[in-house]
């Protein structure tokens, strides 16, 4: 791929998303490519929006403004992170009431209060972006991509576009998204395969999805880059502090079917069960999502549930990586994962972790425990032994952002080849 001189980076999810508190793997992703781009004197970075399938112009100090705020921890903050360390603490009496999140907006206030001041601050350009001859369109976090011939209107124009594809897996599991995932991602999916000049994908796992669909489909599919995430600061450096706290496991991640977390509050119950007073305390790090239903049973009104699961989901990187460090174990029973961040965060700071088997998580991770994500039995083995006898993990060597970027530079053209001492660009073919 030729080196481009300007791109037309997708901020539209930023946009959207600027007032969550509980960024996902595909927010943090975001952020850091708008960050990498703003810093490349090479370039000239354009930030866009696509509403209505029409890119708009976003003002360059817009952008920056919005990093500016996301860098800074939202007032209250740190007295959640109090609170839950008063919860988890040795040193006082057990909490007399359990840590929970606060209920979310309907789904109609919701999508107004994310949607419409984005779509304002957009149009008020009154006019679709000016793209230049020679120009890539840039996004990575997939908003935007099942618009109506967003891609194949660029491609008319001569305008190469390179996108992140996180995972299939509205396709290859659609029970576990919403009722229109399948259909948008299927378009998206198909709008890359068409126009895509590149496709960086976070995983092997991610990139031989997209090579079965293509293949499936009929349809030849662009090169792809596999390039992992990297990880913020705070989970490369020094190990956080350590802290006297009774015994505690962490799961973290969005609360909804595919995350599993209704058969781990089954499993939670049934410790109490068998453990009585020792059993451990479990603490949920992430929003509520849809369909969760079961989920909210299990925390409203289930007694042993209620006495040894807190919810947490405004938590800054260096309070995540402390509480994720101090556990017996992170959990990720989830049934598919594209990459799995906190699983890797939770590699880099050397905590153990006990996952389910997927391809995924047998790619990037060395000592952990994985098991079935339906085997209650092998969980509630594994999660009794961590409580028993702690294991001890050496912290690995992560992927950090400088990693993924070398690579992504290299595949777009930006620079001649790896820099010394970064993993080997990883290019495959998607019709392999």
């Amino acid at each position: 791929m030729s080196a481009p001189k300007t791109i037309l980076f997708d901020v539209s999810r930023l946009f959207i998303r600027e007032t969550l508190t509980s960024p996902t793997g595909i927010d943090r992703t975001t952020e850091a490519y708008a960050a990498w781009l703003l810093n490349r004197a090479d370039l000239e970075v354009r930030p866009v929006c696509t509403w209505g399938g029409v890119i708009w112009p976003v003002s360059r100090s817009s952008l920056e403004r919005l990093l500016r705020r996301k860098s800074t921890a939202p007032p209250g903050q740190d007295e959640a992170w109090r609170a839950l360390r008063r919860a988890l603490s040795k040193e006082g009496p057990p909490t007399e009431r359990p840590l929970r999140s606060k209920a979310r907006p309907s789904h109609v206030t919701a999508t107004v209060q994310r949607y419409l001041p984005a779509v304002i601050k957009t149009l008020l350009f009154w006019r679709p972006a000016a793209v230049p001859a020679g120009a890539v369109y840039m996004n990575v976090s997939h908003f935007g991509l099942e618009q109506p011939r967003v891609l194949d209107r660029l491609t008319a124009r001569g305008i190469r576009s390179v996108v992140m594809i996180h995972d299939l897996i509205p396709i290859h599991h659609p029970e576990y998204c919403s009722p229109s995932a399948l259909r948008l991602h299927r378009i998206r999916v198909d709008a890359v395969c068409r126009n895509g000049a590149l496709v960086i994908a976070n995983s092997a796992a991610t990139a031989e999805d997209l090579a079965s669909y293509a293949k499936a489909n009929g349809q030849v599919a662009p090169p792809v880059c596999v390039a992992p995430l990297g990880l913020e600061a705070a989970f490369l450096g020094p190990s956080p502090p350590s802290w006297p706290c009774r015994p505690y496991f962490v799961c973290v991640g969005t609360l909804e079917p595919r995350k599993n977390v209704a058969f781990l509050l089954t499993l939670w119950r049934r410790l109490a069960e068998r453990m009585g007073a020792a059993a451990p305390t479990l603490v949920l790090v992430g929003q509520r999502g849809w369909e969760n239903e079961s989920i909210l049973d299990h925390l409203e009104r289930s007694p042993p549930i209620l006495r040894l699961v807190h919810e947490a989901n405004s938590l800054t990187d260096a309070q995540l990586a402390e509480l994720i460090r101090n556990a017996r174990a992170l959990l990720a029973p989830s049934f598919t994962e594209g990459f799995d961040l906190p699983v890797n965060e939770a590699i880099a700071l050397g905590a153990p972790v006990i996952a389910s088997d997927l391809p995924v998580h047998r790619e990037f991770m060395g000592e952990a425990q994985l098991i079935d994500p339906i085997d209650g039995l092998g969980w509630l083995a594994a999660i009794e032994g961590a409580c028993h006898q702690p294991h001890a993990v050496a912290p690995r060597a992560r992927p950090n952002w400088s990693d993924h970027f070398a690579r992504v530079a290299v595949a777009m053209g930006l620079e001649q080849a790896s820099p010394a001492g970064v993993i080997p660009l990883g290019l495959i073919s998607a019709t392999a």
